[in-house]
């Protein structure tokens, strides 16, 4: 029996011997999509391609690659665990034609590949086809022989795709096997086509037409290729399975969830374990490329898949996060054609484990919520939408974790309070997510791309360079010239600006022509195409002119300081506090180094003062910063550390840093830092001059933020701090290296003083030697009531409790007059309060101060007035309570 891994290799061997080149699965995070959440299909990373504005080295291409439906219009979250075949995350497989072969050869591939390689009865297969489209019907006919009977003419969308409302689009034949008349269900377009009987596997799509906003259609110039076949589905048909979670990867999955929470694969927790197996795959590749979990964006879906997985956990009786112990069975069971996933384990352990160990704290408390809640409705009442809300809000529970827990009661939710109340949040989310991957726009950097290739950049080895202007973009259209005050993009055909990537930013600078002089301000990149943003500050600037282009040379050289720093940082970081530390973003600027890493917690002020040390020790070591050349594979092989989800072609630069005494990781066991990177860096580490870690905080969820200056910015630093220093020792009269003791010895006496003037105030306040104000008997109680001066608000408790204690039995009246609003503050001794409460006598006092409220003990009780001349008729008004 083929395992998944068998076909996979199966399916991509067949394809690349048919002349196709095999392309690495692309990330789950799309790069040239903005209307995508995640890669939910095989073409994603070939939309350029289809629709002509970009071109590559090969026009034929096979994929297994990485999909995830679980957000947006693609969301099969819902079914995830309850049915054979919906997933979050699965694998699709995929053959593509670029304007080179069509129907009349991806059926028959499609046929051989089926009836031969994979060895499927072809009495077993059938095939749809959109029913106008006898090209495809007859080619079935001929390569397959199949009867009128078993090719179905659908005359619906199912048959006919399209990438939007306008754009390519075309028929589509989709192949069905049919597992039996043992199993219910009728073929497809029948009245009984949702039973499981015939199940599709492939779909081809033959981009034939271009579709107009009138709803017309003419046949493109380029007609070409996309197919999908899931390789859950075709391994559990191969496989003799009905069920994709019987196939050996996913079995494997789910004996692991069972080993962990001793229990039975196939018992009563069978859907939990489906659960758990199928986002612990999900969750973990998401991770690999780059996504942590977040209350917004891709992090807030991948928080629900996680969450959803725990809480399947939680209901089988784990005790303990179990998440991250399944992610060794996964990278054995697919670490091996996705290398990514075993480079990011540790990272995925340790934020699975975070995550579960947070999400347990409120779990238990968040189920209690909503069984209470449901012990207030009829046994079918629906929760309130507000009641999901709350345990949205306040719990942290998405709607379709309320709704997972509810399902298992026979319960559900009411959808449209919850939307109600979730308005506002939703609508803060859209305004937040902005897409992905290249500019809506980026049309004409791939055009700009076709006509002159892409830019050639020489910032590596110079700050100045000459070219050529091929293009300039304004409001996204080329035009001919730029006249002085206008901004535009340049485009040229060689530059040494470097190109925003990569946490570094773009350079700004100047570029001069013969006619005019523009001021770059930013230099961006789309489809490998330069932009360079720029004002013209002088005369005009014509396409086609030859320029010189110079970058602002200390800016650049700050800015490399710093990245090179980050490097440093990043090693010292891994070193100090584990392999784990993984780089999570950064911002290389010319006034500061930001860097984010994978870490659970702070670091300590000890482990602050190490990685600043550390990174200090190889500046001072100024050794030479080496640059080479080579393959991604070659990279990793020696060691070399990649950004998790950034995107790396056929070549790439790796950057080493420092030399090591003894061994150590790089190619000659000595070298310090060796990374995968593109950006511009110091010739010898010396020239960073200085690195000073400012700070320590956290980012996001699992995710530390480090700040630090280098060069000439950490001395200006250090020299302000230096001079504030220099002011306080001169107002302190005392030398720098005694501050410390004199700054202890000044709180020490100013700590005695103020208790010497509270002793002073509160020995006034009481009469001092005269003994403080008498007492009057109203009604039979004593009672004390004094507007004091030169006392705040917090003194009036202690100094009521001192005269209750001097007249044995009653009540004490006290307003303080601050100077601003008064306080007020009453009394009544132990004896009194069950017939008179401090708390009525401060609210009638403070009402007649011009304030309102107060509240206390019946033995004390405080307020504030607004109006210290009311003095006297607050104390009249307590009078008059007091006697009744």
């Amino acid at each position: 029996m083929p395992s998944l891994n068998d076909i996979r290799s199966t399916y991509l061997d067949y394809f690349r011997r048919n002349g196709h080149t095999v392309v690495d699965s692309s990330p789950l995070v799309p790069r040239n999509d903005p209307t995508l959440m995640f890669t939910n299909s095989g073409m994603v990373q070939f939309k350029n391609c289809f629709t002509g504005v970009e071109k590559r080295d090969y026009v034929r291409a096979t994929t297994a690659q990485k999909c995830v439906r679980a957000g947006g219009k693609h969301n099969d979250l819902d079914n995830v665990g309850y049915t054979a075949r919906h997933h979050t995350f699965f694998e699709m497989l995929g053959n593509f034609s670029f304007g080179d072969y069509f129907k009349s050869e991806a059926i028959p591939f499609a046929w051989e590949l089926l009836t031969k390689d994979f060895d499927i009865p072809k009495e077993r297969l059938l095939v749809t086809v959109y029913h106008t489209d006898d090209e495809a019907a007859n080619i079935w006919k001929k390569v397959a022989g199949l009867s009128d009977d078993r090719i179905i003419r659908i005359p619906t969308n199912d048959n006919f795709w399209m990438m939007g409302p306008t754009g390519p689009c075309g028929p589509c034949t989709e192949i069905f096997f049919d597992h039996g008349d043992h199993i219910w269900g009728g073929p497809p377009g029948s009245a009984d086509e949702d039973g499981d009987r015939f199940i599709e596997i492939w779909n081809l799509v033959f981009m034939q037409y271009e579709q107009f906003e009138d709803g017309s259609k003419r046949e493109l110039d380029m007609q070409s290729i996309d197919t999908g076949m899931g390789l859950e589905r075709i391994g559990a048909l191969l496989q003799g399975k009905h069920d994709n979670y019987d196939t050996d990867l996913m079995r494997a999955l789910i004996e692991a969830s069972a080993n962990v929470t001793n229990g039975d694969p196939d018992g009563p927790g069978k859907v939990h374990h489906r659960v758990i197996a199928d986002h612990l795959r999900s969750t973990s590749f998401l991770i690999a490329d780059g996504v942590m979990p977040s209350n917004e964006g891709r992090g807030y879906v991948l928080r629900r898949i996680m969450r959803r997985a725990m809480r399947h956990a939680h209901m089988l009786g784990a005790q303990d996060p179990v998440m991250y112990r399944l992610v060794p069975a996964l990278v054995r069971q697919m670490g091996g054609h996705y290398p990514e996933l075993t480079r990011a384990q540790a990272l995925i352990e340790e934020t699975l484990k975070l995550e579960e160990t947070r999400f347990r704290t409120t779990l238990d408390r968040g189920l209690r919520l909503l069984d209470d809640e449901l012990s207030r409705l009829p046994e079918d009442g629906d929760l309130p939408g507000a009641a999901a809300f709350k345990l949205y809000d306040t719990y942290g529970f998405p709607l379709d974790l309320t709704q997972d827990a509810l399902r298992e009661k026979g319960r559900a939710v009411d959808v449209a309070g919850f939307d109600v109340a979730m308005e506002e949040q939703r609508a803060k989310a859209r305004a937040s997510w902005a897409g992905s991957g290249e500019a809506k726009d980026a049309a004409i950097w791939f055009e700009l791309a076709e006509a002159h290739g892409t830019t050639e950049f020489l910032g590596y080895d110079t700050e100045t360079a000459e070219g050529q202007i091929l293009a300039l973009v304004k409001d996204g259209a080329a035009i001919g010239d730029a006249a002085q005050g206008a901004t535009v993009q340049i485009v040229v055909n060689q530059t040494p600006f470097y190109a925003e990537s990569g946490g570094q930013v773009g350079d700004s600078g100047l570029i001069r022509t013969d006619t005019g002089l523009a001021r770059v301000t930013d230099t961006k990149k789309a489809a490998g195409v330069f932009i360079h943003m720029a004002e013209v500050v002088e005369g005009s600037i014509l396409r086609g002119q030859p320029a010189k282009l110079e970058v602002e040379h200390k800016r650049r050289g700050a800015i490399r300081a710093n990245h090179s720093a980050t490097h440093l940082l990043n090693e010292a970081l891994r070193r100090i506090l584990g392999d784990h530390v993984a780089q999570r973003g950064s911002l290389n600027a010319a006034d500061r180094l930001r860097f984010d890493f994978a870490h659970a917690k702070a670091l300590s002020p000890e482990e602050l003062a190490q990685v600043e040390a550390e990174v200090n020790a190889f500046i001072r070591q100024n050794s030479a910063v080496e640059t080479r050349v080579m393959t991604p594979d070659d990279a990793r092989g020696l060691g070399a550390q990649a950004l998790f989800g950034e995107k790396y072609g056929d070549e790439v630069r790796v950057v080493s840093m420092g030399t090591l005494p003894g061994s150590g990781k790089g190619t000659d066991g000595h070298t310090y830092s060796l990374e995968l990177c593109g950006g511009t860096h110091v010739a010898r580490l010396g020239e960073i001059g200085a690195f000073l870690l400012l700070s320590d905080s956290a980012s996001s969820a699992g995710v530390r933020r480090i700040e630090a200056l280098t060069g000439e910015g950490a001395l200006a630093y250090v020299a302000e701090q230096q001079k504030l220093l220099a002011d306080v020792a001169a107002v302190l009269k005392a030398p720098a290296t005694e501050l410390a003791d004199r700054a202890r010895a000044l709180l020490d006496e100013r700590r005695k003083l103020e208790n010497e003037v509270a002793t002073l105030r509160r020995e006034l306040a009481m009469g001092g030697k005269s003994g403080g104000p008498e007492a009057r008997e109203i009604n039979g109680v004593k009672l004390i009531a004094q507007v004091m001066q030169g006392v705040s608000g917090k003194d009036l408790p202690g100094l009521i409790d001192e005269m209750k204690a001097r007249i044995g039995s009653g009540a004490v009246l006290l307003i303080a007059d601050t100077g601003a609003k008064p306080a007020v503050a009453a009394g009544v001794t132990a004896d009194l309060t069950d017939r008179l409460s401090a708390v009525t006598l401060v609210k009638v006092a403070a009402e007649a101060l011009g304030g309102k409220g107060g509240g206390g003990r019946p033995d004390m009780a405080q307020a504030g007035g607004a109006d210290i001349t009311l003095a006297d008729q607050a104390i009249a008004a307590v009078e008059t309570v007091i006697g009744g």
